[in-house]
């Protein structure tokens, strides 16, 4: 039973967990509905909406219009995946960071990228590449290109002092991402910036951002050996 002056949703949601987790709502049952919950809880029914809410995108609950809410017989766990700060992943191992600019330029976006992100035949794109580095050592290879109508302030920024990376993050939302893995073998190129061998295999990390439909930017994240991704759900 929750007491106090001021019910939230967080309190509404964890008392739900509760009662999932001991049973009183055994998988498969059908719940209360959202009057009932409110009465008893003496919230505002926006309150336990919203607890719900966050409960079924969480897959602890099917929600059915008519048809009530029942607690799922085998919820469906999501893995959460935020953008990562490169300078972050590497302070976290203990290593000094140091960003290192290569190239710059705008250009219309070539066919392989309009069919992979949705850009039009017209679309200008800002292609940037750049290095992280932890203590010195070569850590990720970063080869994006961003959408110019997606972020016009875009073509101002100095990204020899701050990374594509760090900037985005910080300065403009997404809604949606498409995110892909793989291993791939080093081009010539890559293998200097790597410093590995032309051949040798390495970690490949694609992502694609788009804001309310409109893409942003597609990276292509390349790791040298060692690399280890960890993610938690």
């Amino acid at each position: 039973m929750l007491s106090g002056e001021k019910i939230s949703y967080r309190d509404v949601k964890n008392e739900i967990l509760n009662r999932i987790h001991n049973r009183i709502w055994a998988p498969g049952s059908l719940m209360p509905g959202e009057i009932e919950l409110a009465e008893e809880f003496g919230c505002a029914r926006a309150t336990v909406n919203r607890a719900m809410r966050e409960l079924a995108e969480e897959g602890i609950i099917d929600r059915k219009r008519k048809a009530g809410t029942r607690v799922n017989i085998a919820p469906v766990r999501h893995a959460k995946f935020e953008i990562p700060l490169v300078r972050s992943e590497i302070e976290a191992l203990g290593a000094t960071y140091r960003y290192a600019f290569i190239s710059r330029s705008v250009e219309v976006a070539p066919d392989w990228l309009r069919a992979q992100i949705g850009l039009g035949d017209e679309d200008k794109v800002l292609h940037i590449e750049c290095m992280h580095y932890a203590n010195n050592a070569p850590f990720q290879f970063e080869d994006r290109w961003i959408n110019v109508a997606a972020a016009p302030q875009i073509l101002d920024v100095d990204f020899s002092t701050i990374s594509p990376n760090e900037w985005l993050v910080s300065e403009l939302p997404f809604s949606d991402a498409e995110i892909s893995f793989s291993a791939s073998a080093v081009d010539e190129r890559l293998a200097r910036f790597l410093s590995m061998y032309k051949g040798e295999p390495h970690f490949l990390s694609e992502r694609v951002t788009w804001l309310k439909g409109m893409p942003i930017t597609f990276a292509q994240m390349s790791y040298g050996r060692g690399y280890r991704m960890t993610t938690r759900y």
